[in-house]
């Protein structure tokens, strides 16, 4: 039984080691850091930290990532919750053909889509906004939003829908009132794993912004000075970097578990 404890809590730590790594660093000194190994800070600074809430250009980027991380996850979900209900609800001629190449979009690199959607962006003047990466986003997030959404609408039998419209609901009425309360497990998995996805994306968060809506994984990307790259303050934007994602976490850890349960995650 203790053999059966002692593994699975060191396989946690092994883990969590790259974290606490993180953290040990970011109350470090750049100099400390490149001084040699040592498990905890020789000399504790909150100076990295006092540098990200302070200066403009820091906090700024954390502000912006989340304003286009939390558009682009309002944007996937408005679109793909109905789009899901028709390809789990309805068969129509070339359904599976277009839901297969609904996916391919989720399958092809961001790379193939940054200078498209420069060029698009600066002639229509969105570059530099928010909308501009929450739209780039959605191009990959709203295919997995419905292969995802779709797996748990089909759980849910049709007889809920005919139940409904018997009641005397409307179409909107049944969705919104009915529909969507059945699949909320659904809905939580869905909105992680979109709020992942444009929260670490950096390829398009890099190229279709410049000043106004510079997130963070751009300002990370712009520490360096003559004397090498500031690895203290690099390692304090990351810990807070990882708390949004931790929190998004927490909230949904039993959809999560629900989604694999049904096979969609």
């Amino acid at each position: 039984m203790k053999i059966r404890a002692i593994v699975p809590i060191a396989y946690i730590l092994f883990l969590m080691l790259p974290i606490y790594w993180l953290v040990s660093m970011s109350f470090k000194t750049t100099n400390e850091i490149l001084g040699g190994f040592s498990l905890f800070p020789q000399s504790w600074t909150f100076e990295n930290y006092m540098t990200i809430f302070t200066d403009p250009t820091w906090y700024s980027g954390y502000f912006n990532s989340i304003i286009y991380v939390s558009l682009n996850t309002v944007i996937s979900l408005t679109v793909a919750l109905p789009a899901a209900y028709a390809f789990s609800r309805y068969r129509f001629m070339g359904d599976k053909h277009l839901f297969f190449w609904l996916l391919t979009n989720r399958m092809a690199p961001a790379a193939v889509f940054a200078l498209p959607f420069f060029q698009l962006y600066s002639a229509v003047g969105l570059f530099d906004t928010h909308l501009a990466v929450a739209l780039a986003h959605a191009l990959f997030n709203i295919p997995l939003a419905v292969w995802i959404l779709e797996g748990f609408m089909s759980s849910v039998p049709k007889e809920l829908d005919e139940t409904a419209y018997v009641d005397g609901h409307s179409f909107p009425s049944f969705f919104i009132k009915v529909f969507i309360p059945a699949i909320k497990s659904g809905i939580g998995v869905t909105a992680f794993f979109c709020f992942m996805f444009s929260w670490v994306e950096l390829l398009l968060a890099k190229t279709l912004t410049s000043v106004a809506a510079k997130p963070i994984a751009a300002v990370m990307t712009k520490t360096s000075s003559s004397a090498g790259f500031e690895l203290g303050l690099l390692a304090a934007a990351g810990v807070l970097t990882i708390i949004p994602g931790a929190i998004v976490i927490y909230f949904v850890r039993n959809y999560i578990a629900k989604g694999f349960a049904l096979g969609r995650v």
